[in-house]
């Protein structure tokens, strides 16, 4: 009887082995693969979710359609590269990447004596058109995005075309010795006549730079067309401007900022340090963010006095939250939890998304300056909330505005800037 038994239970077990060999093959290939390790993204969330799309999750494809929509807009773009600018930034060094001050405008009409309309003035929130044309600063946030687009798309279709198009981006980029950019920011937001750089310019990449981080550990899963020494050029390039932004004039003032450009410089140095295997200086930025960001810059109601300040205070108050949100991410990474914690005034992640709950579903008008209101811009920092446990974002998730595109939460759940201050 026992013989039997055993004679059946065995078959039975490869009969459900077979099955399971048949309707899941490629959930058993992705189980097998390593989770990226990814700075700000959750790897292994998004080896789950690979899982998950591997076995048919209706919703996932959905959101995978929108993904691979927009890749497939960057495959006949690019690649871009700081050399084709038509002029070479202040040093001289076509190298150097240069982007100019966006809210700074000429105050004289261009002459042969003052080509440039001299001297300049700021008009807050009001972008300069020429900013846009003569300088990197248009092309390197193509290559941010189209990098991220592009290897997200490889990851969850498996389709090389997209990691090798990735690749190329990247290699033009930033590798290459004819094409690639020096790892400085020494003349980002220059203004004419008055400065070949800022520190503050060093947003230009803080603001969306940590995509690329991640593209590039998503990549190193075995995409095709990325290689051993391309993996090892690239970390040689992240460990050289980690090196500019930690000890560059330029990045201890960025540093001492207390609006958001500081939330993004410790966002940027955290993450690359993570990335380069300095663990320490990535943790030890994420525990001081609770005082030096948190404390002094969230009010006990959750908003964020110098944000509210600006005459785009709505923009501000969720970008500077998309640096929070992932610099929280982060922590999830080297043991600090930045969401537990509260400053001496009740400040707090929470709060400061809460702060803006009522705009984000609706419910009632902003109620400060903002010259260009997009609801939707509050939507990635309120999924996160909402997945860091928060039970009021949770709420009012459903009730959120679909950025542009659709929201793409579920593939990449890492807060970005939905909203465009270029408008």
């Amino acid at each position: 009887m026992r013989a039997r038994s055993r004679v059946r239970f065995g078959a039975l077990l490869t009969a459900a082995a077979a099955l399971a060999s048949v309707l899941m093959p490629a959930t058993n290939a992705a189980a097998r693969e390593a989770a990226p390790r990814t700075a700000v993204l959750d790897g292994k969330r998004l080896q789950l979710t690979k899982l998950r799309l591997d076995r048919g999750d209706p919703q996932l494809k959905r959101s995978v359609r929108d993904l691979t929509a927009r890749a497939d807009a960057w495959i006949d773009k690019g690649p871009w590269t700081v050399v084709d600018k038509p002029k070479p930034a202040p040093g001289g060094d076509v190298h150097d990447y240069l982007s100019q001050a966006p809210y700074w405008w000429p105050t004289q009409a261009p002459t042969a004596d003052n080509p440039w309309g001299c001297p300049y003035e700021q008009r807050d929130g009001q972008r300069n058109p020429e900013v846009d044309t003569g300088t990197d600063r248009q092309d390197v946030e193509k290559v941010f995005d189209s990098t991220y687009d592009l290897t997200l798309a490889w990851y969850y279709t498996g389709k090389k075309r997209y990691a090798e198009k990735a690749a190329s981006v990247l290699r033009t980029w930033f590798l290459d010795p004819a094409t690639r950019m020096n790892p400085n920011l020494d003349h980002a937001q220059f203004i004419p006549c008055k400065y070949d750089g800022r520190a503050i310019g060093i947003i230009d990449f803080s603001q969306s730079y940590t995509s690329v981080v991640d593209a590039i550990a998503i990549l190193g899963t075995g995409a095709p067309g990325w290689s051993k020494s391309d993996r090892s050029a690239m970390a040689k390039w992240n460990k050289d401007f980690l090196g500019w932004l930690v000890d560059s004039d330029f990045g201890k003032q960025e540093r001492a900022a207390q609006n958001n450009h500081g939330t993004f410089y410790d966002l940027q140095v955290a993450a690359l340090a993570h990335a380069t295997g300095d663990t320490a200086l990535a943790r030890r930025t994420v525990l001081d963010a609770r005082a030096r960001r948190i404390d002094p810059q969230i009010a006990g109601d959750g908003s964020q006095p110098q944000e509210l300040a600006r005459t785009r205070s709505w923009h501000y108050s969720t970008f500077d939250l998309v640096a929070y949100t992932r610099l929280a991410a982060i922590g999830r990474n080297v043991g600090v939890d930045l969401w537990a914690h509260q400053g001496p005034d009740g400040q707090s992640l929470f709060k400061a998304v809460g702060y803006l709950l009522p705009a984000a579903t609706g419910a009632a008008k902003w109620p400060h300056p903002e010259l260009e209101f997009h609801r939707f811009a509050a939507s990635d920092v309120v999924h996160a909330a909402a997945d860091a446990g928060d039970e009021a974002a949770r709420k009012a998730v459903p009730k959120l505005e679909t950025p542009p595109g659709g929201d793409l939460w579920a593939l990449r759940p890492a807060a970005e800037q939905l909203d465009s201050i270029a408008g």
